[in-house]
């Protein structure tokens, strides 16, 4: 049975909460060394359960890439599964599997990682496995050519059929102009076909090396039993230099940039994309909670006044990214409900970013926000995935040691800082806006040919 609990008591409640995680920060707990082989080591203790989870971050993305061969990132983690000179790649599986553990992979704009989830007394396993690949991995023709068909299909199936997807990745390719963040993690279509087996090699030889890694242990383990097994795994790994990371710095946008697609589809969309620094600018900390006031929730504005009250949106959603290592956009999209207008639901974005830059925040809606936050940020926690994962994420776009710098920074926002950053960056001057409008298979037939055509609009 449910009960009826006020705010009041809702909010004391989580202070309390809040006070009783928040005596030791996560940073606290953190131990790191370096080996003499450049390898940054990375642990944090939690004996909660009988878990690890081991994690080797690897930097380079698809900002690392090159125009003409985009897409490297996302395909050289396909072949990190391919095998090394001691495991073949069912070795590698079945070793993880029979252990009872999971493993996986994921790659970003800025990072490639690896990660497996292992009983806390099999931890020495993964270390030795990723170790192997981290120099050793096999690169095979066949392997290479079968891997590079499964990602091409990846994109046919998540961007090429997808009308939101394709049109996110219109809008980064528009507002982006020099720096990589302008091309898809997933790669260009034509740059993928091109891609041969030596591009492969080269890349793994230039960015997977211990100066150019980290290695992060989270879970219950005993940092000094586990760091002779760290050494034995990675420390015979020849020293190399870290590759260089500096890239082409995107020029300040001077006015508004719009691209519209149109194609197959059965929902128009609207996309807006806002630069904005990272978590290396205190205002960052502030988009943060601006995104929160805006789509955290069915409390959130936009649920409250574009879905509910007006009715203009099937779905509107905010994503900041704090960690992206380079300056990102602020991203808005949104979906028009069925009866409404692409314009109509610009002009309700619009009007929700306007009352963001002239009327202040009150204070229950602005500590309604922190406290969703903090709630997130604190019962995350309670997983060592998590928890190495955020770590990561600030190491790669500062140090893992900026991560106890979150919830004060997130404290300290106050409604003045609200209206302040959104007149600053929540302009159109400063924006990338993207309109999907659905087009039938009637609207494409031209006469007797019976000739459909896709608009595909890359703006590269």
């Amino acid at each position: 049975m449910f009960s009826v609990i006020s705010l009041s008591v809702v909010l004391a409640i989580f202070s309390f909460v809040s006070v009783s995680f928040g005596e030791e920060k996560l940073g606290d707990k953190v131990y790191e060394t370096i080996l003499a082989n450049g390898l940054k080591v990375i642990l944090l203790e939690d004996h909660k359960a009988p878990v690890v989870t081991v994690q080797v971050w690897y930097r380079v993305g698809s900002r690392n890439e090159a125009w003409g061969k985009t897409g490297l990132s996302h395909l050289l983690e396909h072949m990190m599964f391919k095998g090394s000179k001691r495991f073949t790649a069912e070795q590698f599986v079945r070793i993880i599997e029979e252990n009872g553990g999971k493993n996986n992979a994921f790659t970003s704009r800025d990072y490639t990682a690896y990660f497996v989830n292992i009983s806390a007394d099999r931890v020495a396993i993964p270390l030795e496995l990723e170790a192997d690949r981290m120099r050793n991995a096999i690169f095979d023709e066949k392997e290479f050519l079968t891997e590079k068909k499964v990602v091409l299909e990846e994109r046919r199936l998540r961007t090429e059929d997808n009308p939101q997807s394709y049109l996110h990745e219109q809008v980064l390719a528009t507002a982006y102009q020099v720096h990589p963040y302008h091309w898809p993690i997933i790669g260009w279509m034509e740059d993928l076909e091109r891609l041969t087996l030596a591009d492969a090699r080269e890349y793994y030889n230039q960015y997977y090396s211990p100066a150019n890694a980290f290695l992060i242990v989270a879970g219950d383990f005993s940092r000094q039993e586990l760091l002779p097994k760290v050494e034995q795994a990675f420390g015979h790994l020849p020293a190399t230099d870290a590759p260089h990371q500096s890239v082409g710095r995107e020029p300040t946008q001077k006015g508004e940039r719009r691209v519209v697609l149109k194609r197959e589809g059965l929902v128009p969309a609207l996309m807006m994309g806002y630069h904005v620094p990272n978590l290396k600018n205190p205002d960052s900390y502030v988009l943060d909670v601006i995104e929160a006031i805006l789509s955290s929730g069915k409390s959130s504005r936009f649920y409250e006044h574009l879905i509910r009250e007006k009715q203009v949106a099937l779905r509107a959603d905010v994503d900041h990214s704090l960690t992206s290592l380079d300056p990102s956009l602020f991203f808005i999209s949104a979906e028009v409900l069925a009866g409404k207008d692409l314009l109509t639901l610009e002009k309700a974005i619009d009007d929700e970013i306007m009352r963001l830059q002239t009327e202040p925040v009150t204070p229950e809606e602005l500590s309604k926000a922190k406290n969703q936050m903090e709630a997130l940020f604190l019962y995350g926690q309670d997983s060592v995935f998590y928890q190495a994962m955020v770590l990561a994420q600030h190491e790669i776009a500062a140090t893992w040691r900026r991560i106890d710098d979150y919830l004060p920074a997130i404290r300290r926002v106050t409604a003045d800082d609200v209206m302040r950053v959104a007149r600053h960056y929540l302009i159109p001057e400063n924006r990338t806006v993207g309109l999907f409008s659905p087009i039938t298979l009637q609207d494409n037939y031209h006469g007797p040919a019976k000739n459909l055509v896709k608009e595909k609009g890359h703006t590269r």
